[in-house]
């Protein structure tokens, strides 16, 4: 583990758009600035990812210096996205949890994402990420939140473990569909000099100057097996990870984190386990 380094540093600015490689970034106590401050809800108030519409991979946001994005998407025009002011906020549905978020003020914002999708949405933004969402009880301590990722403030994965999985892929029924880039697991922090499946044995880590807390396994879901180049959908990884990489009855690949303070994180940073 000596040689253990930050490989590469992903964020998204819009949940489940295009992720954004960044070679350094901000560690909140929520998160990584600027990740999964956005995100796209239905007429019903539940928020829209991949899972339900994977053509949102090839969308794409640019995060602007105010904190608003610019989306661009195939077919569309950019639209450029300020930050919405204080004011009324309205109740989403992010898988179990209740939050409150304030939808963008320009309605020909929820139209464009409405057209390019060809369903109802609106889009929203978490404003006072400290207070609006808590981490999962069962996992977290007092005080801890999270943006409109899907449980965590980050999620952590090795080049080392998917190239054992991609290796595993060959091996089985559908070689054909790997090997399988990074992105399909949409991580945060990638992390190279480990042996596959280390980070199934942290507690505790530094990347560079920032201390996490190691929080559990990271469940996989339909999104992993998306194109995210294409938006179409294969069989993997998920038919191997059922195969294989199966914990407490979910398919896990990576890592959840919560940061133990702010701190930046550059490529290249050490990483060390701790505990």
């Amino acid at each position: 583990m000596g040689n253990a380094r930050l490989h590469s540093i992903h964020v998204h600015p819009v949940k489940a758009f295009r992720s954004l490689p960044l070679r350094e970034v901000l560690v909140e106590p929520w998160g990584p600035a600027g990740d999964r401050r956005w995100m796209l809800i239905d007429d019903g108030g539940k928020v829209v990812t991949q899972r339900q519409q994977p053509r949102l991979a090839l969308a794409a946001a640019e995060p602007l210096p105010d904190g608003g994005v610019r989306l661009s998407a195939p077919g569309a025009e950019p639209v450029t996205v300020p930050v919405p002011r204080p004011g009324r906020t309205v109740p989403v549905v992010i898988f179990r949890d209740k939050v409150e978020a304030v939808p963008a003020e320009d309605d020909s914002v929820h139209a464009w994402c409405s057209a390019y999708l060809g369903i109802d949405v609106r889009l929203v933004h978490l404003d006072d990420p400290a207070t609006r969402r808590p981490v999962d009880p069962a996992y977290a301590r007092p005080g801890e939140t999270v943006t409109f990722a899907d449980g965590y403030p980050l999620l952590l994965t090795t080049t080392a473990s998917l190239d054992r999985l991609n290796s595993l892929i060959a091996e089985g029924d559908h070689p054909a569909e790997g090997p399988l880039p990074m992105n399909r697991f949409r991580p945060n922090v990638v992390v190279e000099g480990t042996a596959p499946w280390d980070e199934d044995t942290w507690t505790r880590i530094t990347i560079g100057e920032v201390p996490f807390r190691v929080a559990k396994p990271c469940g996989r879901c339909v999104v992993t097996t998306t194109d995210q180049e294409t938006a179409r959908r294969g069989r993997e990884p998920l038919h191997t990870l059922a195969a294989r990489r199966r914990t407490d009855g979910k398919l896990v690949f990576g890592q959840n984190l919560v940061p133990l303070s702010t701190g930046t994180l550059r490529v290249g940073d050490p990483v060390e386990v701790l505990a």
